[in-house]
């Protein structure tokens, strides 16, 4: 169960929530104690206490003095945690239909991954409840993951107290969001990267050792390689015709440039570019991955033998091989496996950045 409560009290609240889509049980303004005063705007922070092995919410405690200082005489100021997977989605959608200023993700790609998804709902974006809230909930982000791959696209680093800053100065900017959709027909946001077979199954494992920090990344690929088998995939660009794709190792879709902990994988992406950048990994060995992770990481693998590179605006990927079995994952949440479509969303959220 959530605690949930304004920076003013010191006596949780808790926020009853039924299924991750359907609404709250109450009100969030009731359940969060938003006050009331018209002047102020509310920003909603959503707090992972267990994210980096517990140090977000220890960072958040300490950051919370600072933060009211800054926001506090301008905004009303209101935290929720999370209790567990997809909570944050709930939370989110509720804050929007409030007319929340802001939703603030704390933590790491997790959590954002979570706050985005919360953006959205049966396929459209969530809108406020309030028909005088005509400016849009942004979204706003303090990096404490263990990975935090989102913000270094922007050159941001773990640093809370700069992200307050951010948040201060209320700069706002249009970014795109990627749609991952499967034959079951749900759908699935991502604002970082989506990946497929052997590093989101790196991703999967790399989950298992989130004790060793971002080395966590590097131990997880070193493990999927050790069942990995290269397979042929069928690929479908922009609405065009199938093309043939032997022995993919990887294929990554990048909204933002970083994954896995500081990969720069995408180095030509941009969230603001109203495209995705596909990146395809073919015929590697585990020592190719090896011997070219160092380029991997600081974005310069692109001219490495076996790897391409295009901007799209949508993407299908099917396994034609008869093996099976190929992971999927977005902003290191596992999705579950082929085949699927991705496509972009332009200046589908606005940030605060």
């Amino acid at each position: 169960m959530a605690a949930t409560t304004p920076t003013t009290t010191t006596t949780p609240t808790p926020v009853v929530l039924r299924s991750e889509l359907k609404p709250v049980e109450q009100d969030l303004r009731t359940a969060l104690n938003f006050p009331s005063s018209p002047r102020q705007r509310d920003l909603v922070f959503i707090v992972n206490p267990q994210g980096a092995n517990g140090r977000t919410g220890k960072e958040w405690k300490k950051l919370l003095p600072f933060l009211r200082s800054r926001l506090g005489n301008d905004y009303n100021i209101c935290e929720s945690f999370t209790s567990g997977p997809r909570h944050a989605i709930d939370i989110t959608r509720e804050a929007i239909r409030e007319g929340a200023d802001a939703v603030i993700a704390v933590g790491g790609d997790g959590t954002i991954y979570e706050v985005v998804n919360g953006f959205f709902w049966d396929g459209k974006p969530v809108a406020s409840d309030n028909k005088e809230h005509l400016k849009p909930t942004a979204l706003g982000v303090i990096p404490l993951g263990t990975g935090s791959d989102f913000a270094r696209t922007f050159g941001w680093k773990n640093d809370p107290y700069a992200a307050v800053d951010r948040l201060a100065k209320g700069m706002r900017s249009r970014v795109d969001v990627g749609v991952i959709s499967g034959n079951s027909g749900q759908q699935n946001y991502f604002i970082n990267v989506a990946d497929i077979h052997l590093s989101a199954k790196a991703g999967f494992y790399a989950s298992k050792y989130k004790k060793f920090g971002n080395l966590c990344y590097v131990i997880g690929a070193l493990q999927a390689f050790i069942s990995h088998y290269n397979q042929d995939f069928r690929i479908k660009v922009n609405e065009g015709e199938w093309e043939f794709c032997p022995q993919v190792t990887a294929l990554c879709v990048g909204n933002a440039k970083f994954f896995g902990g500081g990969m720069k994988i995408a180095p030509n992406a941009d969230p603001r570019s109203g495209s995705l950048s596909v990146v395809i990994l073919q015929h590697f060995k585990w020592y190719d991955f090896i011997l070219n992770l160092h380029k991997i990481y600081n974005g310069t693998h692109l001219k490495v033998k076996n790897v391409s590179s295009r901007s799209v605006h949508s993407i299908e990927v099917e396994d034609i091989s008869g093996r099976g079995g190929v992971y999927i994952q977005s902003d290191g949440e596992h999705l579950g496996f082929l085949p699927r479509k991705i496509c972009v969303l332009p200046g589908a959220i606005e940030m605060i950045c």
